[in-house]
């Protein structure tokens, strides 16, 4: 995908190392013309979206627990902007309801820009495609399982397979979904409803 538009883009978070680092990453990515701001506050945040109206917001969930938080969610969605957080550790899993997309520190350029592309453009290509279908019936099971807190020896001995075959479709689910971590996966799999956000483990 190229587009001639310019795409603005506001990234609020406290490290500016991550700040910067995402910044960079976002700029290079080919095919857009990204101009991003780099803020350190959601006060700052908020009187951003106001006056500057970025196309998109990326912000640290550290700041959910603030009461100007609501006034954020609210000016964005009158505004239909897109609010991504960016994860870097460990989350509360109701986090992906308060947001249109997660993205994780570790994720490559591909993945941030099939992101972007579904945000903004919300294509059908062939890079984009439903994810829904691209898995097997025993790919999804033992998705279900592992994102429910099953090991691979649990996973294999409920659905009667060797642990061996267990981790090549932990593989093979891994390079489908383009996802190589837990955290991901789970959200992928809330997102698509195979799993109920109240059945997995806190």
């Amino acid at each position: 995908m190229t587009t001639n538009r310019s795409i603005k883009i506001v990234i609020c978070e406290p490290s500016s190392i991550i700040r910067s680092g995402l910044a960079v990453t976002i700029k290079r990515l080919p095919g857009y013309r990204i101009m991003t701001i780099e803020l350190s506050t959601p006060e700052l945040l908020l009187n951003s979206i106001q006056s500057y109206e970025p196309d998109m917001v990326i912000i640290n969930p550290v700041y959910n627990t603030t009461k100007i938080f609501d006034k954020i969610k609210k000016e964005t969605s009158k505004k239909k902007i897109p609010i991504v957080a960016i994860i870097n550790g460990s989350y509360d899993k109701t986090l992906i309801l308060r947001y249109d997309a997660i993205i994780e520190l570790y994720e490559t350029a591909e993945q941030l820009q099939l992101k972007l592309n579904n945000l903004f453009f919300n294509q059908n290509t062939e890079e984009i495609e439903d994810e829904t279908e691209t898995l097997s019936i025993r790919e999804k099971e033992i998705l279900k399982l592992l994102v429910k807190g099953l090991t691979n020896r649990e996973i294999a001995s409920s659905l009667f397979l060797s642990t061996h075959t267990v981790i090549t479709h932990r593989r093979n689910i891994a390079r489908k979904l383009g996802i190589h971590s837990t955290a991901g996966l789970t959200i992928y799999a809330i997102l698509n409803k195979y799993v109920d956000i109240n059945d997995l483990n806190p």
